[in-house]
């Protein structure tokens, strides 16, 4: 060791040098042999391990090693290879000079911290793109577990950096931190806070990436494309970006239409306000006119009879039409409408069919429409409820109702 440290030392006294300027070109030396073998030193472990990890993903099924090596971790890891070589090294280049050797040592050390950040993230970042090609984790919040990890690194490397750099231990460093614990809570309570929500999400289940969630406070409706430490992408319909704080899913309120997404229909509810008004019994012409309808015939025929006969048991007296039982256009048409979407083709079956009256409003009486269309996809949902109050709205005439409206005011232009 002692001929490798004063190697080029002795050359340069001969030379007539004085012993300082030996020594620093002696060091200078040592230096630039150091550098250009652990340069060497890199190419040869880079090309070693790489070659290895290229040479096992080839030969194994899993696309696992693949991403390892796509997200340079084996170039990474070679680099440990030189940091080992400099550390057992660099005290024989800087022996004559130890002012340096110690800045040198603070210098390797800071760099194998930043080193090792590097290799850690790679691999992370390798599980989060393997994590993502599963299917049962493909909707999970990974980047939210990643983030969370690759924080408390990151925080426990800065440590370690500036505890090198004051030349303190690191656990009386952390001690030393703990007084001053408030304000860094401060500094990341919205990572904290979007660290616990990202958390609470993923155990409840409550929103999955591919959700169509509705948040009009943030005016997100749309596809969740990212949940993330501190932000939720969603994708609106109009394709412009909304990002929503990730603590903002445990503390605001939303809807997820991944329970309408998952069951067998789209429901449809909707009302149609028919005036007071028009609202009426039905004469034996008005019945004998709607038997022409042919969804409602047989309905008509078999109340009537039913009516008929109550009304004949009891004696009512039916030269004033209110008297015992009777049929009303309203009740009919609801009658119709019930018919009408039990036969419509892309209405479910197995769900909620009912047409029905809701209390009636200074407007006129709301008849509302409830049931599921079979097709989930927003525009032909959209078409499919559009065609069935088309002819809603068409058929109420033939039942003598009308449709409130305002009523529109003409003013004379002279």
């Amino acid at each position: 060791m002692e001929a490798i440290r004063h190697f080029f030392y002795d050359y340069f006294i001969l030379l007539g040098l004085s012993e300082i300027v030996a020594k620093y070109l002696n060091m200078i030396s040592l230096f630039i042999i150091l550098a250009i073998f652990l340069f060497i030193a890199d190419r040869l472990a880079r090309r070693i391990i790489i070659g290895f990890f290229n040479r096992i993903s080839e030969r194994t099924k899993t696309n696992f090693d693949d991403l390892l090596v796509n997200h340079r971790a084996p170039r990474r890891i070679a680099h440990l290879v030189p940091l080992v070589l400099t550390i057992k090294l660099f005290p024989l280049v800087f022996h004559d000079f130890p002012q340096f050797e110690g800045y040198i040592l603070i210098l390797i050390k800071i760099y194998g911290i930043i080193l090792t950040i590097w290799i850690i993230r790679s691999i992370l970042n390798t599980f989060e793109s393997y994590f993502k090609t599963l299917p049962r984790l493909k909707d999970k919040p990974i980047d939210s577990y990643i983030q969370v990890v690759m924080l408390f690194i990151w925080i426990i490397a800065i440590a370690s950096i500036l505890a090198i750099l004051i030349n303190l231990s690191f656990l009386k460093f952390f001690t030393t931190l703990g007084a001053a614990s408030a304000i860094l809570l401060l500094i990341f309570k919205d990572t904290i806070l979007g660290f616990v929500a990202s958390i609470q999400v993923a155990i409840n289940d409550s929103v999955r990436i591919g959700d169509w969630i509705t948040m009009e406070k943030y005016g997100a409706d749309g596809s969740v494309i990212e949940i993330n430490l501190s932000t939720v992408q969603v994708q609106n319909f109009d394709m412009t970006i909304t990002n929503i704080p990730t603590y903002a899913l445990i503390s605001d309120s939303y809807k997820n239409w991944r329970g309408m997404q998952s069951s067998g229909g789209r429901r449809i509810k909707r009302s149609i306000i028919l005036k007071a008004k028009s609202i009426k019994y039905l004469t034996d012409d008005d019945i004998k006119k709607l038997k022409g309808i042919e969804l409602i015939s047989s309905y008509l025929e078999s109340r009537q009879k039913d009516i008929s006969n109550f009304n004949t048991e009891k004696s009512i007296d039916k030269s004033v039409l209110i008297n015992g039982r009777n049929m009303t256009n309203v009740g009919v048409f609801r009658k119709y409408m019930q018919t009408y979407i039990e036969n419509h083709s892309a209405v479910n079956k197995d769900m909620t069919i009912m047409v029905r009256q809701l209390e009636p409003t200074p407007h006129g009486l709301p008849l509302e429409i409830y049931c599921f269309s079979s097709d989930k996809r927003w525009e032909n949902y959209e078409y499919i409820m559009a065609d069935i109050f088309d002819h809603a709205l068409a058929a109420v005439t033939y039942f003598d109702l009308e449709v409130f409206e305002y009523p529109t005011k003409f003013m004379d232009v002279n």
